[in-house]
């Protein structure tokens, strides 16, 4: 068993079980390990620009071919998350946190995701997905990635972050986490590992109602894992949608 939960302040710092019973303390919102390291080495909340007008004057003043604005934002790409218990939609942010975002979509797009399950929930803070299969097996990773959570964007209800540990301000690589509540603990403070703080990338656009109703879903601890749901939440599939 872990040891009882300590407290960072006032902020209960949790933890995760591993199937070999290693106990890892992670960060103060919620605690799990990184996904294991190995894996290959390569490479929103809300809204596309969409539609155009019947025509568009040119210079001169007559009507020519109507110019369509782009479907697309490249700085803020949408995916969407398809849970049992729902879908929601993740505006991200490449112009704030570009080398998170590029990680993700790198994920996103391997399907790393599908079939995974949300591992971890605490009603009053956030859910922990992204991290380990629907066998419970964590998933390989790649390389740990530089840590972002000094690009001022903050960890309130409705963001998407990066887990990490709390002693390696860079060890990031695929789990995430989407904040139910304002986390200002959880912010960037200083540059040491205990005040660097989680890099959020990106918000809830869509679907907010999904992770409140994940956040209700019945709970208890296993030799795996601390506050995991009892019937499995399973992500389906995070798929790039513009």
């Amino acid at each position: 068993m872990c040891p009882a939960v300590p407290l960072y302040g006032d902020v209960p710092v949790f933890h995760d079980w591993k199937p070999l019973a290693t106990c890892l303390s992670l960060f103060i919102l919620a605690a799990v390990v990184g996904c294991n390291r190995g894996g290959e080495e390569n490479s929103s909340p809300t809204t596309s620009i969409g539609g155009s007008s019947d025509a568009t004057p040119t210079e001169g003043g007559s009507s020519g071919p109507a110019l369509h604005k782009p479907d697309s934002d490249p700085q803020h790409p949408v995916v969407l998350i398809e849970t049992s218990l729902g879908n929601m939609t993740i505006r991200l942010d490449a112009e704030k946190a570009p080398l998170t975002v590029d990680n993700f979509l790198f994920y996103v797009d391997a399907g790393h995701y599908d079939q995974t399950i949300v591992h971890q929930v605490y009603k009053e803070q956030g859910i922990l997905c992204g991290g380990y299969g629907v066998n419970l097996v964590e998933k390989p990773a790649r390389t740990s990635i530089r840590n972002e959570a000094h690009n001022g964007l903050k960890n309130h209800r409705g963001t998407i972050a990066m887990v990490r540990q709390p002693d390696a301000i860079d060890s990031a690589t695929c789990q995430f986490f989407i904040n139910v509540a304002d986390n200002p603990a959880l912010d960037f403070k200083d540059r040491t590992p205990e005040g660097y703080g989680y890099c959020v990338f990106g918000t809830v656009a869509e679907g907010m109602e999904t992770v409140d109703k994940i956040t209700d879903t019945p709970v208890h601890d296993t030799t795996e894992f601390e506050r995991t749901p009892i019937r499995p939440v399973i992500v389906k599939s995070v798929r790039r949608t513009r």
